[in-house]
């Protein structure tokens, strides 16, 4: 039997949720009970609050990581803007720190287990650092944050890479479980699940299979976590040779103002043969600055940090005597302050 596990968490999207639940309750239906299919929680049975209207969904087990089949994380819902606590950013930050996160790597590591993501299900996932270097999709308004994080993102309706499958906005919830139905027990139950729903399945799905377009551009590991930062930084020719020193060098304690939380970063900065360099360091992490650019009183550069979240974030900053004041942006998720001072 193949079994489903639909992932419920505080905030999820109700329609990324109860598509792909009921295209596989009416596959049971028509495979003749060769498959189920449940609401889980990280936590365990209990009642949880979906991002609409606080409608609440009764979830009936514990997410098990080991067990065969297929476990299908939806998105949330919540404000699009803003960094409240109803903003789908922070509705997604709270989900990665629980316990769902290592139960979902644990999943990824089994064999036997197919995840599936819908919209910014794919998001949940690739914030808690486990889908670096790996095709992907999302909504169209979270491919860049995607791309943040290491990902490499597909403008795909459903993107399938062997153990993931991911699709795109909330209606692909429907494309995402009728493409695993035809994978995993052939076309003719996803076709009749179609015909009951009167539904047709959207788009070819992405596969890295058979011949790639001439002017796609071939992504190697390096590149993919950091190509949406780079190629936003739109200062065209390297700007970061100087003949001097620059009013950036030295070490400074900053303070970075997400919207899921305070970091506390210490940026070393120094030029060496004309050439200005940095280092960031978190906690007891340190790496190194990506493509610092220096363009008349402003430096910018990119950084992967891993707390709270795992992302590339691009910077821009300005010092003012020992005052260094900027802001730091992944993706979609709003532009983040940050305030230092020079200590050496």
């Amino acid at each position: 039997m193949l079994t489903v596990q639909i992932v419920l968490f505080d905030g999820f999207d109700l329609l990324d949720a109860i598509a792909p639940y009921e295209v596989f309750c009416a596959a049971a239906m028509s495979a003749k009970n060769a498959l189920s299919v449940e609401f889980v929680t990280a936590e365990g049975p209990r009642s949880v609050v979906s991002g609409i209207n606080g409608l609440k969904i009764e979830a009936s087990g514990k997410l098990n990581p080991q067990r065969a089949g297929i476990i299908l994380v939806p998105g949330a819902s919540g404000n699009v803007d803003g960094d409240g606590p109803d903003s789908i950013p922070v509705i997604l930050s709270k989900a990665v720190n629980t316990e769902l996160t290592g139960l979902m790597e644990q999943a990824l590591g089994q064999k036997e287990v197919i995840v599936a993501a819908v919209c910014g299900g794919s998001l949940l996932l690739a914030m808690g650092g486990l889908l670096e270097g790996r095709p992907a999709v999302t909504h169209h308004m979270g491919m860049d944050l995607l791309g943040a994080t290491g990902a490499v993102p597909v403008p795909a309706r459903v993107v399938d890479d062997g153990n993931l499958v991911t699709g795109g906005g909330v209606t692909s919830g429907l494309d995402v479980a009728l493409y695993l139905l035809e994978r995993e027990l052939g076309p003719r139950i996803a076709h009749a699940v179609e015909r009951l729903f009167e539904f047709e399945r959207r788009g070819t799905v992405w596969r890295e299979k058979g011949m790639a377009p001439g002017n796609q551009k071939e992504w190697t590991d390096d590149e993919s976590g950091i190509a949406a930062n780079q190629a936003a930084m739109s200062y065209g020719a390297s700007h970061n040779e100087v003949t001097h020193g620059s009013v950036f060098d030295g070490d400074w304690d900053t303070t970075i103002a997400t919207p899921v939380g305070k970091l506390e970063v210490k940026l070393s900065i120094s030029t060496k043969d004309g050439i200005i360099q940095g280092t960031a360091t978190q906690g007891d992490e340190t790496v190194k600055f990506m493509n610092p650019v220096l363009q008349d009183d402003k430096l910018a550069w990119s950084l992967r940090i891993t707390k709270p979240l795992r992302l590339n974030m691009k910077f821009e900053v300005v010092a003012d005597g020992d005052h260094m004041t900027g802001v730091a942006k992944a993706g979609v998720l709003p532009a983040s302050k940050l305030t230092g001072k020079r200590v050496s």
